[in-house]
């Protein structure tokens, strides 16, 4: 069983190689992960093409939703983008925030930051930056976030408690967030959680859907809100490099099921606990 920092590690060098990858690299992979299907192009990635404020650069095809769609950012509004990867969805946010905004995107891989630095020169914006970090523990004041978006990240991260309390802390009061991310129905079967390329691109990091929302409701937040779900299928020539053919009947039969969820939830906008103010 690896520990905590072990599978931050494995993130952090997958997510370096991704970096350094093109899209149709990426896109043609589980997440990245490298486990290619000739079944589908992309299993979890949604079309950003459409949005104000895409940049193909920026666009490295790792998202499971469009958090940004649905995250009611306003103009002059803060907002912090966890795991922000090369700047997608800092860029499509700050098409809502203005100039008057500002975005604040963080990463822990150094690779990306350098990447999405370069994407924001090349756009000319000065109210977005990249700060390298941790999201269990991240570079910004207590109650500085008006919206904090997050596409498909708290999924890789161990610790997803800790990630929860942080964007509780950070947020202002009567701030809110819309996360997308990958939930769990039912237990997938351990080869696939136990095998680290799987873990860094795809879904064996994720949590029940039930956990999930228990997360976000113990730390506080209100109004708590799936706003889009979809399931996910995992073609068989991905599981087949995990699983047997018994096993994959198995795991079709299980009624397990994998779903892209958005999440939305509202900080109280008044203080009763430590980090609310």
């Amino acid at each position: 069983m690896k520990t905590d920092a072990e599978l931050k590690q494995l993130v952090k060098e997958k997510y370096t190689e991704i970096a350094l990858q093109d899209k149709e690299t990426n896109m043609s992979s589980c997440c990245g992960s490298g486990c290619c299907s000739t079944e589908v192009y992309n299993i979890m990635s949604e079309d950003y093409t459409q949005l104000e404020g895409y940049n193909a650069d920026s666009d490295l095809g790792l998202g499971c939703g469009l958090p940004t769609e649905f995250a009611k950012i306003k103009k002059g509004d803060v907002v912090i983008d966890l795991g922000s990867g090369a700047g997608n969805d800092c860029f499509v946010a700050r098409s809502f925030t203005g100039e008057t905004g500002k975005i604040i995107g963080i990463d822990f891989t150094e690779a990306m930051i350098n990447k999405a630095r370069e994407n924001a020169e090349k756009l000319g914006f000065n109210n977005v930056e990249f700060r390298y970090g941790d999201i269990e523990k991240m570079p910004v004041s207590s109650a500085t976030a008006d919206v904090i978006v997050s596409n498909c990240v708290l999924n890789l991260v161990p610790n997803k408690e800790n990630v929860i309390k942080e964007i509780y802390r950070v947020l202002k009061p009567g701030g809110h967030f819309s996360i997308a991310d990958i939930v769990l129905v039912g237990e997938l079967p351990e080869r696939i959680k136990q095998t680290a390329e799987m873990y860094a691109g795809c879904v064996s990091g994720a949590i029940q859907k039930n956990e999930y929302i228990g997360l976000i409701d113990k730390a506080g937040f209100e109004k708590i809100t799936l706003q889009k779900e979809k399931a996910i299928v995992i073609p068989d020539d991905i599981l087949s490099s995990y699983l047997s053919p018994e096993e994959i009947k198995t795991f079709k039969e299980s009624n397990t099921g994998i779903y892209s969820v958005t999440v939305y939830a509202e900080k109280p906008d008044y203080c009763c606990q430590p980090g609310c103010c």
